[in-house]
């Protein structure tokens, strides 16, 4: 199997940017060794979260809006019909589903995946993003599809901080926003 290079290849630059002292920011890039979306018809939901479930290495799928983290994978429910199952170190092998029941699709190429952490990381994205990350609002394990510049994007909020799936074609002008942005909290990638 061939791996692809990342968007951001040579566009990410090690290092400390803007205001001095401890960054605000963290960003990194996260490689992404499985990306399949598995999609439901509306009647049959049940069948297909299951086998969502199963390909993530879980006992149960989330619902709307919710992630559940596995240890080999998390799986996002990030539409009422749609599930991804997401892996940083595991290949997960594509699951069968018949036409009847549903869809499934390998999206591994198709996002590039950052990481975003530290004190600011929710009034950086608060800069492009839509959504009211405040704790309350949008806690740990919740995704939300939404859209950055009229591009849609996928974000999610894990322990560590957002994780922002961006399309591959756009992730290079998106990242450019995003790093320039991040230099008034203080950068670190």
């Amino acid at each position: 199997m061939v791996k692809s290079v990342s968007a951001l290849h040579g566009h990410m630059k090690k290092g400390r940017y803007g205001s001095t002292g401890k960054p605000g920011v963290c960003i990194e890039e996260v490689s992404v060794a499985s990306l399949i979306q598995i999609s439901s018809w509306p009647d049959t939901v049940p069948d297909t979260e299951k086998v969502a479930a199963k390909s993530a290495g879980l006992r149960a799928a989330p619902g709307p809006g919710q992630v559940r983290i596995g240890k080999k994978s998390n799986l996002l429910r990030i539409e009422p019909l749609k599930w991804w199952v997401i892996s940083d170190h595991v290949e997960i092998a594509l699951p069968s589903v018949v036409a009847e029941k549903g869809m499934v699709l390998d999206l591994a190429s198709s996002r590039t995946w950052l990481k975003i952490s530290g004190p600011q990381a929710a009034s950086l994205l608060n800069h492009f993003l839509p959504l009211d990350f405040r704790d309350g609002s949008f806690p740990e394990n919740h995704v939300a599809s939404t859209g950055f510049h009229h591009i849609g994007v996928t974000v999610w909020r894990d322990g560590d901080g957002f994780n922002l799936l961006l399309p591959r074609s756009f992730a290079l002008s998106l990242w450019e926003l995003l790093e320039a942005s991040a230099h008034q909290y203080g950068l670190e990638i």
